[in-house]
Protein backbone atom coordinates (compact mmCIF):
# COMPACT_ATOMS: atom_id res chain seq x y z
CA UNK A 1 0.00 0.00 0.00
CA UNK A 2 1.91 3.07 -1.90
CA UNK A 3 -0.70 5.55 -0.35
CA UNK A 4 0.95 5.79 2.96
CA UNK A 5 4.04 7.20 1.41
CA UNK A 6 1.46 9.27 -0.79
CA UNK A 7 -0.25 10.96 2.12
CA UNK A 8 3.04 11.60 4.28
CA UNK A 9 4.61 13.11 0.96
CA UNK A 10 1.51 15.50 0.43
CA UNK A 11 1.65 16.36 4.66
CA UNK A 12 5.58 17.47 4.42
CA UNK A 13 4.13 19.58 1.31
CA UNK A 14 1.65 21.51 2.29
CA UNK A 15 3.83 21.83 5.63
CA UNK A 16 6.53 23.62 4.07
CA UNK A 17 3.79 25.50 2.04
CA UNK A 18 2.23 26.50 4.75
CA UNK A 19 5.59 27.26 6.75
CA UNK A 20 7.15 29.35 3.92
CA UNK A 21 4.01 31.61 3.74
CA UNK A 22 3.24 32.23 7.84
CA UNK A 23 -0.04 29.72 7.33
CA UNK A 24 -1.21 28.63 10.84
CA UNK A 25 -4.48 27.09 10.04
CA UNK A 26 -5.71 24.93 6.93
CA UNK A 27 -8.91 24.46 6.17
CA UNK A 28 -8.95 22.15 3.15
CA UNK A 29 -6.57 20.68 0.89
CA UNK A 30 -7.57 19.48 -2.76
CA UNK A 31 -6.05 17.54 -4.56
CA UNK A 32 -6.10 15.85 -8.10
CA UNK A 33 -5.94 11.95 -8.40
CA UNK A 34 -5.57 10.69 -12.38
CA UNK A 35 -7.40 7.28 -13.11
CA UNK A 36 -3.88 6.29 -14.49
CA UNK A 37 -2.19 6.97 -11.11
CA UNK A 38 -2.02 3.84 -9.43
CA UNK A 39 -3.39 5.42 -6.25
CA UNK A 40 -6.47 4.68 -4.85
CA UNK A 41 -8.51 7.30 -4.12
CA UNK A 42 -10.60 5.59 -1.18
CA UNK A 43 -6.94 4.42 0.58
CA UNK A 44 -6.34 8.00 0.93
CA UNK A 45 -9.20 9.40 2.23
CA UNK A 46 -9.25 6.44 4.52
CA UNK A 47 -4.97 7.06 5.58
CA UNK A 48 -5.23 10.66 5.69
CA UNK A 49 -6.76 11.35 9.49
CA UNK A 50 -3.90 9.24 11.34
CA UNK A 51 -1.40 10.14 9.04
CA UNK A 52 -2.26 13.78 9.65
CA UNK A 53 -2.91 13.43 14.10
CA UNK A 54 -1.18 16.65 15.35
CA UNK A 55 -0.15 18.28 12.85
CA UNK A 56 -1.44 21.78 11.06
CA UNK A 57 -3.49 19.61 8.77
CA UNK A 58 -5.21 17.85 11.78
CA UNK A 59 -8.86 19.87 11.13
CA UNK A 60 -8.64 20.24 7.25
CA UNK A 61 -10.54 18.68 5.03
CA UNK A 62 -9.39 16.65 2.70
CA UNK A 63 -11.04 16.18 -1.16
CA UNK A 64 -10.13 14.42 -3.57
CA UNK A 65 -11.26 15.35 -7.58
CA UNK A 66 -10.51 11.81 -9.70
CA UNK A 67 -8.73 13.65 -13.04
CA UNK A 68 -10.12 11.22 -16.32
CA UNK A 69 -7.49 9.44 -18.39
CA UNK A 70 -7.88 10.53 -21.17
CA UNK A 71 -5.26 9.61 -24.55
CA UNK A 72 -5.04 10.08 -28.41
CA UNK A 73 -5.34 7.88 -30.62
CA UNK A 74 -2.08 7.51 -32.78
CA UNK A 75 -3.63 6.03 -35.89
CA UNK A 76 -7.07 8.35 -35.94
CA UNK A 77 -6.64 11.47 -33.86
CA UNK A 78 -9.44 9.93 -31.69
CA UNK A 79 -9.14 11.57 -27.79
CA UNK A 80 -10.86 8.96 -25.55
CA UNK A 81 -10.74 7.58 -21.99
CA UNK A 82 -8.63 4.63 -21.50
CA UNK A 83 -10.07 3.51 -18.58
CA UNK A 84 -13.59 3.43 -19.93
CA UNK A 85 -12.62 1.71 -23.43
CA UNK A 86 -9.94 -0.76 -21.68
CA UNK A 87 -7.04 1.25 -23.66
CA UNK A 88 -8.24 0.48 -27.16
CA UNK A 89 -9.41 3.53 -29.06
CA UNK A 90 -13.17 3.20 -29.37
CA UNK A 91 -13.35 5.29 -33.13
CA UNK A 92 -10.27 2.48 -34.91
CA UNK A 93 -10.04 -0.09 -32.07
CA UNK A 94 -5.78 0.56 -31.82
CA UNK A 95 -4.09 0.31 -28.93
CA UNK A 96 -1.61 2.65 -29.85
CA UNK A 97 -2.21 6.05 -27.86
CA UNK A 98 -0.68 8.91 -26.28
CA UNK A 99 -1.63 9.65 -22.59
CA UNK A 100 -2.69 13.21 -22.01
CA UNK A 101 -4.06 13.04 -18.51
CA UNK A 102 -4.68 10.90 -15.52
CA UNK A 103 -1.43 9.97 -14.31
CA UNK A 104 -1.26 12.81 -11.89
CA UNK A 105 -1.10 13.18 -8.47
CA UNK A 106 -1.17 16.94 -7.08
CA UNK A 107 -1.81 19.03 -4.87
CA UNK A 108 -4.71 21.68 -6.92
CA UNK A 109 -5.63 23.78 -3.81
CA UNK A 110 -4.70 24.60 0.07
CA UNK A 111 -8.40 26.61 2.08
CA UNK A 112 -6.70 29.07 4.91
CA UNK A 113 -9.30 31.05 6.76
CA UNK A 114 -10.17 34.70 5.76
Amino acid sequence: MHEIGIVRQLLRTVTAFAEENGIEEIREVVVDCGELSLVIPEYVQELYPPVVKGSILEKAKLTVNIVPGLAECEDCDEIFNVVEHKGFCPNCGSFEKTVLSGKEFTVREIVVPE
